[in-house]
């Protein structure tokens, strides 16, 4: 099929793109720079919040599908954290209306989008499936932001019931280049204690690798299935394993535990939050009407294996 990637030179993207073409579908990739040496098929230039100049673009790549993986997360020199979240959530509401007006100009079937799983309300059972709520009333307004333009992406997305819609809300990425590498920020400040374990460390994180969200994403592709699908691990771990588990395994000191006010003056209302309250995400349905699962079953298993990777990189 031809397939045009929106997002191709992101982390997922990046991953996503060869697995594309491997799968044998002719793969054009939608950038708003230079093409960074991809290796596609074809590369289109388009903005996704210039409507006009994203239709032409668009249309130039004739998919058959659109798979759409951007977000504005990637700072600029100046940039507040506000600011960043700000642009993310103007791409999600915004360009993501222009994506889907463009594939529908285009003559495309079908529209893949990126969710995240991490957005639904802290109610409920600890592991929650994707008819769960998500927390578009978040007491901390960039989390509200965020999660509020997530929403409006999905909603979107599945509006168009033209295009068979389908959206994948991935866990918290980990691997090469994401914030939990060894060389990322939630990496880094493991390494050097700087994370400490807050509360009761009762919070969820549903994880998933980047190769497993791509695989997931080249399946649904290809796939009949519409709607809202869960891709994460089989385990959500919560912080009191996971975060003194990381450290371990990085030689680094154990992280101090910290009471909950103290924890959202350190590290945020949302780094507080995600380590006390937040769900897990189940992939029950992904197994059961995609017919995906996860290569690597738990965190555990990922984090030990990403880490000797990066150890027998080095040597």
């Amino acid at each position: 099929m031809r397939v045009l990637l929106a997002g191709a030179t992101g982390v997922l993207g990046r991953e996503l793109l060869p697995l594309l073409r491997k799968a044998g579908h002719h793969v054009t990739a939608l950038v708003r720079g230079p093409a960074q040496d991809l290796d596609a098929d074809a590369v289109v230039t388009g903005d996704l919040l210039d409507g006009p100049g994203l239709v032409a673009a668009v249309a130039a790549a004739r998919p058959e599908v659109v798979v759409h993986q951007v977000t504005a997360l990637r700072p600029v020199s100046g940039d507040t954290r506000w600011e960043v979240f700000e642009r993310t959530a103007h791409v999600r509401r915004v360009g993501t209306a222009n994506l889907v007006d463009a594939a529908r100009a285009a003559g495309a079937r079908r529209i893949v989008a990126q969710s995240i799983a991490f957005a639904t309300a802290p109610c409920g059972d600890p592991v929650l499936a994707e008819d769960a709520p998500l927390y578009v009333e978040a007491p901390d307004a960039t989390w509200a932001l965020t999660v509020q333009a997530v929403a409006a992406l999905e909603r979107t997305v599945l509006d168009a019931a033209d295009l068979a819609p389908i959206v994948l809300r991935y866990g918290s990425l980990y691997g090469q280049y994401t914030l939990y590498d060894a060389s990322g920020a939630i990496g880094q400040a493991v390494h050097l204690g700087r994370l400490p374990l807050v509360g009761d460390g009762a919070g969820l994180t549903s994880f998933v690798t980047v190769r497993d969200a791509a695989l997931a994403t080249v399946l649904a592709v290809g796939h009949p299935a519409t709607g809202v699908f869960n891709i994460v691990d089989d385990a959500p771990a919560p912080a009191h394993s996971w975060l003194p588990g990381y450290a371990d395994l990085l030689g680094a000191p154990e992280p101090k535990r910290i009471p909950v006010d103290l924890g959202e003056r350190l590290l945020g209302w949302y780094g507080a939050y995600q380590q006390t309250r937040q769900r897990g995400a189940s992939n029950a349905k992904a197994r059961r009407e995609l017919g995906w699962r996860p290569t690597v079953p738990t965190w555990e298993d990922g984090i030990c294996q990403a880490h000797a990777e990066a150890v027998r990189s080095q040597a």
